[in-house]
């Protein structure tokens, strides 16, 4: 009889023996060697990663080290003056130390071309202002709506109203004590009265009086402080409100030429557009435009006794804006003597070796006075040097401890340090103290060793202790072309021997390299293996499995076999045992 119909994998279903635990479990034991050969893989990463480490932080010393050796590093020079508020200065590596005394007689300014004043056109031609609308005069800050005081009184101004409407109702407010006019050839109001004027409280609402420039207080008469015709910066040329109107060609395009760079507009262009174009140009001026005077000028953008070309090539922007027809304020350059000699100039406030003649000093004069700038050696960043390199090869030095050495537990169990015994490890140590710490032979110098200049060992470990900050900076200041010598000669320095160590240590063919990769290949030769190992545990529980599927299929037959025997011969259990 066939066993359809069930599955036999199931463990135990038909022999009742618990035959997967089995399999499993000596499956778990054939996996012991590949458990021994992780746990080993397990601490050769632990070692890798260590020098890893070990390799980043050596990386930085070489760094530190490289700082050293850096001949530049001793050629700085510190440039101080006697009045920071007088003049500023540095000193380029390689200068030569000195003092220099600058008397500066005239600072440096720019050129600046001014426009001619009241280029915008007046709000009227004549004193008749009965047709120019509030909303709409040609102001340079627009009337809002609302009310201001004249008097005490309150005086109603609305878009729509004109000029001369506006001044009835002042004469209207105040009864006729107070009137207002326009004066055309001036481009001004005036009010007038027989006593004191007082206009404007806290409490207006209507920007009249600013836009009108009306500002004076207590007099009899109060007039414009300026012109009240304004230009439009928004909008297009054509509506900038002008006096003389900007043209162009037939199309409406024009050009302009600046110190000989030419500067394109369209008469649709608004006036924020033309003077951004110039400022952005390479014309080296600035433009800008003062409300208050109604003034157009530019500003050179480089001091000095420069002037400043200007020419309306098509059109007449130039001319309109009153920039053609202005003054020349000439620039000026600066005027300085050295140490009492005769007058030296300069178109900028910075005095350059072009000028002075004294090579890698830059001077920036602020204003005019005697100052004294006094150049020496800059040790500062040569300190600085030192102790990183003493605190960053005291790292290393660290590191090196902390994978090397033993701890000791409450129980007295001993556990060693992931390098310990690292012969590769212990010598990085041992190395870096003896190049760094022992003495120069033959040295040509005072100074032959850390030592002499306060940096000092305990010969309890390989770490550098600055013990005497004082020394060293003494001898910083006394004795750097000695300091250079210890650390940078080509031929004798610290840093010299200590470059070729750490090329033979971290280098691409380095030892410390070499050990990495030795360990890296050791770690993916245990993958293969434990690849290897379970591969055949697998195979051998897949044997096993099929074997005990095997046997509970000949069990399951037999069962199946009897049950069948005693359904059609009528025999029971019991009897069939009789029979037999």
């Amino acid at each position: 009889m066939a066993t359809s119909g069930v599955d036999l994998s199931i463990s135990g279903l038909a022999s009742g023996f618990d035959w997967k635990t089995v399999v499993s479990q000596l499956a778990d034991v054939s996996r012991a060697p590949e458990k021994t050969l992780q746990a080993d893989q397990a601490k050769i990463q632990q070692r890798n990663s260590a020098y890893k480490n070990l390799n980043t932080e050596m990386s930085t010393l070489s760094d530190k080290i490289a700082a050293l050796k850096d001949s530049t590093l001793y050629g700085k020079l510190l440039a101080q003056s006697s009045d920071s508020m007088a003049a500023t200065a540095t000193a380029a590596t390689g200068s030569a130390p000195g003092v220099y005394s600058f008397a500066i007689t005239q600072l440096a300014k720019a050129a600046v071309q001014q426009g001619t004043t009241n280029v915008a056109a007046p709000l009227s031609a004549t004193s008749d202002v009965s047709s120019v609308v509030v909303a709409t005069a040609g102001l340079s800050t627009p009337i809002t709506a609302g009310t201001f005081s004249v008097n005490g009184q309150q005086v109603t101004v609305a878009s729509t109203d004109t000029l001369q409407a506006v001044f009835d109702n002042i004469s209207k407010a105040t009864s006729g004590a107070v009137t207002a006019s326009y004066d055309p050839s001036a481009d001004k109001i005036t009010l007038l009265s027989a006593s004191n004027i007082v206009i404007g409280s806290a409490t207006d609402t209507s920007s009249f009086l600013q836009a009108v420039k009306l500002t004076d207080n207590g007099a009899t008469s109060i007039s414009s402080s300026a012109a009240l015709g304004g230009i439009k910066k928004t909008g297009s040329l054509t509506n900038a409100n002008f006096a003389t109107p900007i043209t162009g060609d037939t199309s409406g395009n024009g050009q302009f030429s600046i110190n000989n760079v030419t500067i394109d507009y369209s008469t649709g262009d608004s006036l924020s557009d033309v003077l951004g174009r110039i400022n952005n140009s390479t014309a080296g001026v600035s433009a800008s435009f003062d409300a208050g005077k109604g003034q157009f000028s530019i500003t050179s953008k480089s001091t000095g006794d420069l002037g400043v070309s200007l020419a309306d090539v098509t059109g007449n922007f130039l001319t309109a804006t009153g920039l053609l027809g202005g003054s020349l304020q000439r620039g000026q350059n600066l005027l300085y003597s050295i140490n009492g000699g005769g007058q030296l100039s300069s178109q900028s406030n910075t005095i350059t070796e072009a000028s002075s003649g004294i090579a890698g000093l830059s001077v920036t004069a602020l204003k005019e006075s005697t100052v004294t700038i006094t150049t020496s050696s800059d040790s500062s960043g040569v300190n600085t040097a030192i102790n990183d390199f003493v605190t960053q090869f005291n790292k290393v030095q660290s590191l090196v401890d902390t994978y090397t050495a033993s701890a000791t537990d409450s129980t007295g169990k001993v556990t060693a340090g992931i390098l310990t015994g690292e012969g590769d490890a212990t010598d990085i140590a041992s190395t870096l103290r003896r190049l760094a710490y022992n003495p120069i032979a033959n040295h040509a110098t005072a100074i032959g060793s850390l030592d002499d200049l306060g940096i000092t060992t305990t010969g309890n470990d390989n770490k550098l202790t600055v013990t005497d900050s004082q020394k060293l900076a003494d001898t910083l200041a006394n004795n750097l072309n000695g300091v250079q010598d210890l650390f940078a000669n080509s031929t004798t320095g610290l840093t010299v021997k200590l470059t070729d160590y750490m090329t033979r240590t971290i280098g691409d063919s380095g030892s410390l390299v070499a050990k990495q990769s030795t360990l890296t290949k050791q770690a993916s030769d245990i993958d293969t293996q434990v690849a290897t190992l379970e591969r055949r545990v697998l195979a051998e529980s897949a044997s096993m499995t099929s074997e005990f599927v095997a046997m509970e299929t000949a069990q399951q037959n037999l069962k199946t076999q009897l049950s069948y025997l005693q359904q059609n011969l009528g025999l029971t259990t019991s009897s069939s045992s009789k029979t037999g």
